[in-house]
């Protein structure tokens, strides 16, 4: 039986994988969606100016506030591959902002992130224990060199990476 909160996440995450092909077709760029549960992929891209194929991977996020961001896992942080990118969906704002970044981008971000949150002490003053969940954020809480205040709006519909 799916609950209610895995359901509510499958819709989020749909609604952001067709939301991203919607865009990819109207900046007229050749993409499916991938197979359901296809490791690494969501979306494969293939434009129609270039022989080179690139994959997607969607994430949807429909929080605000400081909590606002994208669930990563440990994997996330190896993996730059030139052909991969990600497209982070903002259903929260209002034009529904999605974010195209190259994996290698990512994996940096998250790598310097993790880092920075590790070294902070919880509040009672103790170590942070290992963990394999990061949130990839538009703005951190702490400073993080590769991603300073702002710096995800740059690749803010950047379809063009993309070509």
């Amino acid at each position: 039986m799916v609950t209610k909160k895995r359901a509510d996440r499958n819709f989020i995450g749909a609604a952001g994988e067709h939301l991203v092909l919607s865009r990819l077709y109207t900046n007229r760029i050749l993409a499916s969606l991938a197979p359901p549960n296809a490791p690494e992929v969501d979306i494969l891209v293939h434009p129609l100016e270039s022989a080179k194929s690139k994959v997607l991977q969607v994430k949807s996020s429909e929080t605000t506030g400081k909590n606002r961001g994208w669930s990563m896992r440990d994997e996330h942080l190896k993996l730059t591959t030139p052909k991969l990118f990600y497209c982070f969906v903002d259903l929260a704002s209002p034009l529904q902002d999605v974010y195209v970044i190259p994996s290698k981008v990512v994996a940096r971000v998250l790598t310097e992130a993790d880092a920075a949150y590790m070294k902070k002490r919880k509040r009672d003053g103790s170590k942070r224990t290992k963990h394999s969940r990061r949130m990839l954020k538009p703005e951190f809480l702490v400073d993080i060199p590769s991603a300073p205040h702002g710096w995800m709006n740059k690749y803010l519909e950047k379809w063009e990476l993309l070509n």
